[in-house]
């Protein structure tokens, strides 16, 4: 009976010492709860946290759909689709004004939800701010110049461009759930900026788009670094509070540790229509500049590893299989491959959010943006513009 015990002991033991060896208390706790939990508007294991403190305004005006020449069916027939694939919201604005609103799941415009995705918007926005401040020279500038830690390795050389499209050239960690990986350090663990700064050089800077944690994160240190202030403290005073968005919330490593920039913020689902503004009105919020202009149309611009893409931005819909691609040829995304879209039409100063806890695989990335942009009365498509190729159009001519 004593050996049974004293090997039970010893076996206790050898796993507590093993699980500190992963990780301390607050991983497992972490760990655990994600694991175990469902998904969830806010995931219980993103804590601590940090304020970013907001402007608490109220939201845009509301008017009535036809007064912005929208079509009431093509506005319908967009959030049944978004009913149909287990959505929270979808909320239509044009020329600053909301014209449509559609809640699920018990939510509305100010509850707070996990941005997921969109939350790597936000170091590439205020970049630009960075940039404008003087407290970053140019969006070339060689990391060499903003890390310490890489000032005599070859990452050095990156360029913060690279982190910006992502394609850093930086390999990520194979991707795994297990405690023991180093994905899940990066996710759960105690120690994020070491985590991301261990990521090795496996291709040349620029030339492979790879979406990965790495990326933002390394974004939102700079900013710090460049800056001397913290990542929450510079999102609220350069951009958060300014475009008058309510109180959110940032996942913190451990406590007065680094902020996630790779996702896991906190925050109102409908303040994402004021982001939409901001990018539409290429960084003027309101008639205020908020972002140098300029800085959004660079973000717009396809990035050599992925012509897709811009920095932070879908510049085309995957189409293919059945899917169409979009028919406004302006139109970009905040890409949000957790189920979350943010849809923009420059063209037609209309932007498109949805909300979701989980991204579903056959929800078609253009059918909503489409629907609406086709019940737009002003709306034009590029066949029937003048000095387009009228064979197209009607046959024979």
């Amino acid at each position: 009976m004593a050996l049974a015990a004293l090997t039970a002991l010893a076996l206790a033991a050898a796993l507590g010492a093993l699980a500190l060896r992963v990780g301390p208390p607050l991983f497992w706790e972490r760990y655990l709860q994600a694991q175990l939990g469902a998904a969830a508007a806010l995931p219980a294991w993103y804590h601590p946290r940090e304020l970013v403190a907001g402007g608490n305004e109220a939201p845009a005006p509301r008017v009535a759909a036809e007064l912005e020449a929208l079509e009431a069916h093509a506005l319908e027939s967009a959030a049944a689709y978004a009913a149909a694939h287990d959505s929270l919201s979808l909320i239509v604005a044009r020329n600053d004004h909301i014209v449509f609103e559609r809640y699920w799941q018990g939510s509305r415009f100010d509850t707070l939800a996990d941005a997921g995705a969109f939350a790597r918007l936000l170091p590439a926005l205020l970049t630009g701010s960075a940039i404008a401040h003087r407290r970053i020279a140019w969006a070339d500038e060689p990391l060499r110049y903003l890390l310490r830690e890489w000032k005599g390795d070859a990452r050095g050389a990156i360029p913060l461009r690279s982190l910006l499209q992502m394609s850093s050239g930086l390999a990520p960690p194979a991707a795994s759930r297990a405690p023991w990986s180093a994905a899940a350090q990066q996710l759960f663990g105690t120690d994020v900026t070491a985590a991301v700064l261990a990521e090795p050089l496996a291709a040349d800077p620029g030339h492979t788009y790879l979406v990965q944690r790495a990326d933002p994160q390394l974004l939102s240190l700079v900013l710090e670094r460049a800056t001397g202030e913290r990542y929450a403290a510079y999102l609220s005073q350069a951009l958060w509070r300014r475009i008058g968005a309510g109180d959110a919330w940032l996942y913190l490593d451990r406590p007065a540790g680094a902020a996630h920039a790779d996702c896991c913020m906190l925050a109102r689902q409908g303040d994402w229509i004021r982001v939409a503004e901001l990018l539409l009105g290429d960084g003027n919020y309101r008639g205020y500049e908020v972002i140098r202009p300029g800085w959004v149309k660079t973000m717009r611009t396809p990035a050599a590893a992925n012509t897709d893409f811009g920095m932070a931005l879908r510049l085309s819909a995957p189409a293919g299989g059945g899917k169409a691609p979009y028919i406004a040829r302006d139109t970009y995304a905040v890409d949000g491959d957790d189920g979350n879209f943010l849809w923009l039409v420059p063209s037609l100063r209309l932007a498109v959010l949805r909300t979701a806890r989980r991204a579903h695989g056959d929800f078609d990335e253009a059918r909503i943006p489409n629907l609406i942009v086709s019940g737009a009365r002003d709306f034009l498509p590029a066949a029937a513009r003048p000095g387009s190729d009228i064979s197209g159009i009607v046959p024979g001519h």
